[in-house]
């Protein structure tokens, strides 16, 4: 874990760009008023999102698809959604990095985060309040080069062991979903897979393709075992004018294009933004 801290807001001049101002549409960005940032947030929402005084986030670096960098300096579009609801909302940040999406839960659980980038699933909405989903991107299966499973439905057998990251998504869908398999749960799917010589490795499959692509002795499977739908959130229990905003907040990223510019900056073209919430 790893914690990241912007201390300064910057202050925005001239006039903010014209949008209705109402409970279900974020407003523009902060303005600024004799030198002090003034939020046109409603103030219920600013102090569910952020009750600290900053906004505090938790950032997955163990999906590449939604952030790059490193601890110190992280990039893609969950830092930089990050930094626009900051923005918006008239407070400072804090960036806390994690390896892993379990973590990160953890930490949002414990109250130690306010906003969470995650793959909504039940056992996580329990805890969390999920804005729609983002971005969407697939969980796919790796196996040996010369493996008898063809299919994803051939990987669900006795006997199939399946390595995953601890509490990710696919991890989570998988241990409701699978009837026959075995999972085999660690801090990296791939490195149990390769170590123990198992039958598959689950994943995201943008990584899971990148580590093929070094390995000639393993493939990726075709098809898909599930549509990870990547999504906002924030503890649940809040004011909801918290959640309110904060999904209207997706909605408006998702319209504007700033996911997509987000994902192409961060060369991550597979990578789906969602369609809009129903």
């Amino acid at each position: 874990m790893h914690k990241l801290v912007c201390a300064a807001i910057v202050l925005l001049a001239g006039a903010s760009v014209a949008l209705a101002q109402n409970a279900n549409q974020p407003s523009p960005k902060a303005k600024s008023q004799k030198g002090k940032i003034v939020s046109t947030v409603p103030p219920d929402a600013v102090k569910s999102l952020a009750p600290t005084g900053k906004l505090r986030v938790a950032i997955n670096l163990g999906n590449m698809v939604l952030a790059q960098g490193t601890p110190d300096a992280p990039a893609g579009v969950t830092p930089e959604l990050a930094k626009e609801l900051a923005k918006r909302l008239g407070v400072p940040f804090e960036l806390t990095t994690f390896d892993g999406a379990g973590k990160a839960f953890e930490a949002a659980k414990a109250g130690k985060v306010d906003i969470v980038f995650l793959a909504i699933e039940p056992v996580r909405a329990a805890e969390i309040a999920f804005t729609a989903p983002y971005v969407l991107i697939e969980g796919v299966y790796m196996v040996p080069k010369d493996s008898k499973l063809k299919t994803v439905a051939d990987v669900d057998r006795e006997g199939v062991r399946i390595g995953v990251n601890k509490a990710s998504a696919y991890d989570l869908f998988l241990s409701r979903s699978l009837k026959k398999a075995t999972l085999v749960r660690g801090e990296s799917g791939v490195d149990i897979f390769i170590k123990d010589k198992l039958e598959a490795a689950g994943g995201v499959k943008q990584p899971l393709v990148a580590y093929a692509k070094t390995n000639p002795n393993v493939k990726i499977m075709d098809g898909r075992f599930m549509e990870i739908q990547q999504a906002m959130g924030t503890p649940q229990g809040r004011d909801p004018a918290g959640t309110k905003y904060l999904h209207a907040f997706v909605e408006e990223m998702k319209k504007s294009g700033f996911v997509a510019d987000a994902l192409k900056r961060s060369n991550q073209p597979d990578a789906a933004v969602a369609p809009p919430a129903k």
